[in-house]
């Protein structure tokens, strides 16, 4: 196949190509603005491949997507470019909006005229995944699941802009007849993570011996998905989902904060001892505005109509994941170095 993959320098978008290149040997074009936390060091890997392309730009170009569209021709459009940091939104929502919302919007309109103007098989071929996220279901109590017929319930600026983007996608399938899938995600964790979120935060803090910031009471539940798992989710949605529909993935993995912290204190006591507890360095900060309480994802769709399975456990998973950011201070440095310290963001000035 030929894919175009919007946002492939991202984090997710990155190990998209990566498996696109490497594991399918499909031709991937990577359509990347190259904003603050896209890497093109996590692309090296695949950057001097025959199937892999690279191209600078903004999804909010429409000469520029249409000008790739009719070059390329592609099978596929996999959409990841997105904003995506919740804190992030908070004191900078004009971004979010921006790149969710018109760049969503400037995609769906270039591939509706590229699309209408394919002819037999290729038309018959064509499709445009969105990738998106859990959070635009809004918060949970103690008990239930996302599932695909919840009803959407934003709560920060981000979930909003992507629940603008979903509606927009399944609109242009239900108007237009685009042959659209949708995927809805848990948290993602693994290498190539940029270390503002979480678990790469906890990480790189813990190995300069910084303290490790937990917000509130730390006992917000989230799912955790190993990005290597959901990749290969999203290729099975792409070629086998059902048009039109929408695809949860979650790897039935629910943590507290906390405890996610904690678990990652653990693996660095055993791979990288210092004679004293990492969890010495857990330190309570002041929550999050709207900090949505739990999410938690009910897989049983794709699981049963496309056989898809999490092949990590979060144990496996996070050690990897350390692992890795141990073995690749070469990649992440230059990072916390340049572009993102470690600092508190997200917290509304009086």
């Amino acid at each position: 196949m030929k894919v175009i993959v919007t946002g492939g320098a991202g984090f997710i978008g990155s190990a998209v190509c990566r498996h696109l290149v490497l594991e399918k040997q499909w031709d991937v074009l990577n359509l990347d603005k190259l904003t603050y936390a896209a890497n093109l060091a996590s692309l090296v890997v695949v950057e001097n491949q025959p199937h892999y392309r690279f191209v600078r730009g903004d999804i909010c170009d429409r000469n520029l997507v249409d000008d790739l569209l009719s070059d390329f021709m592609p099978d596929a459009i996999i959409h990841l470019a997105a904003e995506s940091h919740v804190d992030r939104s908070i004191t900078g929502s004009d971004e979010f909006v921006r790149a969710n919302v018109i760049g969503t919007y400037t995609l769906l309109e270039s591939a509706r005229v590229h699309w209408s103007q394919l002819k037999g098989a290729a038309k018959e071929r064509f499709r445009f995944h969105h990738v998106s996220t859990d959070e635009v279901y809004g918060s949970l109590g103690s008990e239930g699941l996302f599932h695909e017929r919840v009803a959407y319930d934003p709560r920060s600026p981000y979930s909003a802009s992507k629940a603008a983007a979903d509606h927009m996608v399944s609109a242009w399938h239900h108007t237009y007849g685009l042959p659209v899938v949708i995927s809805n995600c848990s948290n993602n964790y693994g290498p190539y993570h940029f270390p503002e979120k979480l678990i790469p935060l906890i990480i790189l803090n813990a190995i300069e011996k910084k303290a490790l910031p937990v917000y509130g009471d730390g006992l917000n539940i989230r799912d955790w998905l190993y990005v290597e798992d959901h990749v290969r989710a999203i290729v099975l949605v792409l070629t086998e989902g059902r048009l039109g529909e929408r695809y949860n993935i979650g790897s039935r993995n629910e943590r507290t904060n906390l405890e996610m912290v904690q678990k990652i204190c653990d693996v660095l006591d055993e791979l990288l001892p210092t004679g004293a507890p990492y969890r010495r360095l857990i330190e309570f900060v002041p929550d999050r505005p709207g900090h949505d309480r739990r999410y938690a994802i009910d897989p049983t769709k794709i699981e049963t109509e496309l056989g898809w399975r999490a092949h990590e456990s979060l144990d496996t998973g996070l050690r990897r994941t350390v692992k890795w950011y141990l073995d690749n201070p070469d990649w992440w440095r230059p990072l916390r170095a340049k572009v993102y310290g470690g600092e508190r963001l997200g917290l509304i000035n009086a």
